[in-house]
């Protein structure tokens, strides 16, 4: 081998680690910046609130969640309507910690579209639809170096992080969801929490030929929700659709965008973990799919799905204007995988 081409290995190889370790520094100061805002979260509790939002790490009702109405899915933890002002303002520097600017944004617009979502359905809604009704939860204790968790959930936002020994966040299962997808009138007229997620789907869509779309499309009906079960671990949903290596290059850049509009959600340290894996698993082997009608306004599906995880969204209800949308990874959620890596590599 030539002198130039060790030369250029060694700076290649130099790079990718001194890559890796800031990856895992930028992983640690995450793990650490989360565990402060858990902690300073929960010294503004009073003793009865800290009470109700902490549990064992190992406790079942980590693994308990769901995005429908709380009247339809008891939930544990404290809510944000019942916290003090400086607790309340804890409890999103907490949220914030997870999310990106970006994803924090479309958290907040979330929850506020419950209370315009209460005016639009007036006094004879079926549910209370309150803004304030999303529960915070933390497991274990919020350490540096520790493993712990935590959980931010309610009507249509769903966000779970897991931190093992201090230097890895988990963050998964993630729901993001909004009724009204698009705010028909008022103050707020126009609004649209996942307006990129839906709107990186259709484009990829209106990217492909004649011949594309008809492999992409798996029905003209789409199906009335989501399809991956609320359960704490998910299998592969059916081989359907487009895959990746299909793809020209302008349409895998709009793939790609459309998997950004979903890890964008997170704090930039951990769309990075996101990323590394799916990366890892080959981008020409994820599958994008659809179902329904393709024009926007009509009820709709589509999906992304990879060797390790897979994004559904749906649009079929309330004319519709009613989003549901998650991510799930395959042996990830809840940090599934990472735990059990590391109770084999340390004694215990």
């Amino acid at each position: 081998m030539k002198r130039s081409t060790v030369v250029r290995t060694s700076l290649v190889l130099g790079f990718a680690l001194l890559a890796g370790l800031g990856a895992k520094r930028a992983e640690e100061r995450n793990a650490a910046a989360m565990a402060e805002s858990a902690q300073r979260f929960l010294s503004s509790l009073t003793a009865e609130q800290r009470a109700k939002a902490t549990f064992a790490f190992d406790s079942e009702q980590r693994l308990r969640f769901h995005f429908i109405p709380p009247e339809t899915f008891e939930r544990q933890g404290v809510t944000i309507q019942e916290m003090s002002q400086t607790a309340r303002q804890r409890a999103h520097g907490l949220l914030a910690s997870g999310l990106s600017a970006r994803g924090h944004m479309t958290a907040m617009q979330i929850m506020e579209a419950e209370g315009i979502l209460a005016t639009l359905e007036g006094e004879g809604r079926q549910f209370a639809r309150n803004p304030e009704h999303y529960w915070v939860s933390v497991f274990g204790t919020p350490s540096a170096t520790g493993t712990w968790g935590w959980r931010w959930e309610g009507h249509h936002l769903s966000l779970h992080f897991t931190v093992v020994q201090g230097n890895l966040t988990i963050s998964t299962p993630t729901f993001i969801s909004s009724n009204p997808a698009e705010v028909p009138s008022g103050p707020k007229k126009g609004m649209r929490p996942l307006a990129r997620q839906e709107d990186a789907g259709r484009a990829l869509l209106s990217s492909l030929d004649l011949s594309q779309r008809q492999v992409a499309i798996f029905n003209e009906v789409a199906p009335t929700n989501i399809l991956s079960a609320m359960e704490p671990q998910v299998g592969p949903l059916a081989n359907e659709g487009i895959r990746a290596s299909a793809l020209n290059p302008v349409q895998r850049d709009l793939l790609i965008e459309l998997i950004d509009a979903y890890t964008s959600v997170m704090a930039d340290e951990i769309a990075a973990l996101r990323w590394a894996e799916i990366r890892g698993a080959g981008i020409e082997n994820i599958m994008f799919t659809w179902a329904g009608g393709t024009a926007r306004g009509e009820v709709s599906y589509f999906r992304v799905q990879g060797p390790t995880f897979l994004i559904e969204y749906d649009n079929t209800q309330r004319d519709p204007n009613h989003i549901h949308s998650g991510w799930r990874d395959f042996d990830g959620d809840f940090g599934r995988d990472v735990l059990r890596e590391h109770v084999r590599e340390q004694p215990h």
